[in-house]
């Protein structure tokens, strides 16, 4: 790659545009950037319903989602359940009470991915997919092969 600092400056970019893109779902709803995330995880990713898989997949810490998901259970827009073969392990749940919120989530990612791909055609969006499915295809196979003894 010709130049490591554009991507990556490019990158931070987009996370930057993203946060502030939800900031306004934040403000709207009285929440902390953390609470947010998570209503946006567990309707985004019903199948991983647990702290550990927030904490895992979106590289938050412990604390913040601990906190999170307290405050979150305190507003009652999730609820916390015990899993049915083993009662240690806590899943988490949207109440009714989250729908609003998760109307502005969408409104406001569609917003982001709009202001993101702005001005592609439908070849380049595909052409963008293929790349993208390559390039995460390649990463996870250096993960495995760095986890092999």
């Amino acid at each position: 790659m010709k130049n490591c600092t554009e991507f990556w400056l490019g990158l931070r970019g987009m996370i930057k545009l993203y946060e502030k893109t939800m900031k306004t779902v934040c403000t709207a709803h009285a929440l902390t950037m953390v609470e947010t995330d998570i209503i946006a995880f567990l309707k985004n990713n019903p199948q991983k319903d647990t702290a550990a898989d927030i904490v895992e997949l979106r590289m938050l810490s412990k604390g913040a989602v601990s906190k999170g998901v307290e405050a979150l259970i305190q507003k009652e827009l999730i609820r916390r359940y015990p899993d049915t073969e083993d009662r240690r392990r806590l899943h988490l749940q949207l109440t009714d009470r989250s729908e609003l919120i998760l109307t502005d989530i969408e409104r406001a990612q569609t917003e982001f991915w709009n202001t993101v791909f702005e001005g592609f055609s439908e070849e380049e969006l595909e052409i963008h997919e293929r790349l993208k499915t390559h390039i995460f295809e390649n990463v996870r196979n250096a993960e495995e092969r760095r986890m092999r003894p």
